[in-house]
C-alpha cells in the first residue's frame, strides 16, 4: 500500500489483547475498524521488556490479511531483519538508537518490497533522524519511552511531530508520522494537530468496553 500522509489510520497494538486468544483478538480489531495491527517485538535488551518474535508474526500473517506493522524494539535490527521479512510484515521500523548501520538496514527493508520505518524515542532529536528521511515511509515519534504498555503520553513529543510535519512539507515527501504511548482520544487529537496520522493505541482500543466506539472517537478525535 502507498503511504498517503493524509490518511488517519488506527493501528490497535497487540500488546494489550489478550494473547491466549490472539486470533480472536486480530479479528476483533478488524471487525471494530481498525486500518492496521501493530506488533511491539521486545528483545529485554533494547528495552527492558520481552515480547514475541518472527514464529508469532509468522503465524498472524497465516490468519489474517490485515497490515502488520512491525516495530523492532530490539539491539540488532540488522542481524534479525530476514527472519522478520520471512514473517511476513507489511511495515519495518526500526530504531535510530539501536546497534545498526541506519541507513544500510533501511535500504534492505525497501529492497525486500516492504515498508521502512525509523522510530525515536522521546529522547532522541529530530535533528539525529535527518539524513534518512528520504528513506523512510513511516516516522515512529514514541511519546512514552519504550518498553511497557499503559504509560502516560509525554506532551514534549508534540515539538518533534510538528517539526517532523514541517519538514516533510518543505521537502516534498510523504512518510507517515505515526504516534505511539498513552494515545486515546484525547492525546490523539493533540497529535493530528501536530502532525501526526498514525496513531497506536493499545489499552484504550483492547482495553475499552466497547472497541468499535473507542476506535471511532480516536479516530474523529
Amino acid at each position: 500500500m502507498p503511504p498517503n500522509c493524509e490518511d488517519r489510520l488506527i493501528a490497535p497494538s497487540l500488546i494489550a489483547a489478550d494473547l491466549s486468544r490472539i486470533a480472536e483478538e486480530i479479528a476483533r480489531a478488524e471487525r471494530a475498524g481498525a486500518d492496521w495491527i501493530h506488533l511491539d517485538v521486545m528483545d529485554g535488551h533494547f528495552v527492558d521488556n520481552m515480547t514475541f518474535g518472527p514464529p508469532l508474526i509468522r503465524c498472524l500473517r497465516q490468519s489474517t490479511t490485515m497490515f502488520l506493522d512491525v516495530h523492532l524494539m530490539i539491539s540488532r535490527p540488522d542481524h534479525y531483519l530476514p527472519r522478520f521479512v520471512e514473517a511476513g510484515a507489511d511495515l519495518i521500523t526500526v530504531h535510530l538508537e539501536a546497534s545498526h548501520d541506519v541507513a544500510q538496514t533501511l535500504g534492505r527493508i525497501r529492497q525486500a518490497g516492504l515498508r521502512a520505518g525509523l522510530a525515536l524515542n522521546p529522547a532522541t532529536p529530530l535533528e539525529a533522524a535527518l539524513p534518512f528521511l528520504d528513506q523512510i515511509d513511516l516516522l515512529l515519534c514514541m511519546t512514552v519511552v519504550p518498553g511497557f504498555g499503559g504509560q502516560a503520553f509525554m506532551a514534549d513529543v508534540l515539538a518533534k511531530i510538528q517539526a517532523a510535519a514541517a519538514i516533510r512539507s518543505a521537502r516534498s515527501l510523504s512518510y507517515h508520522i505515526e504516534v505511539d504511548g498513552g494515545i486515546d482520544a484525547s492525546t490523539a487529537a493533540r497529535c493530528v494537530a501536530a502532525g501526526a496520522n498514525v496513531l497506536v493505541a493499545g489499552s484504550a482500543t483492547y482495553g475499552a468496553p466497547d472497541m468499535a466506539q473507542a476506535i471511532a472517537e480516536i479516530r474523529n478525535a
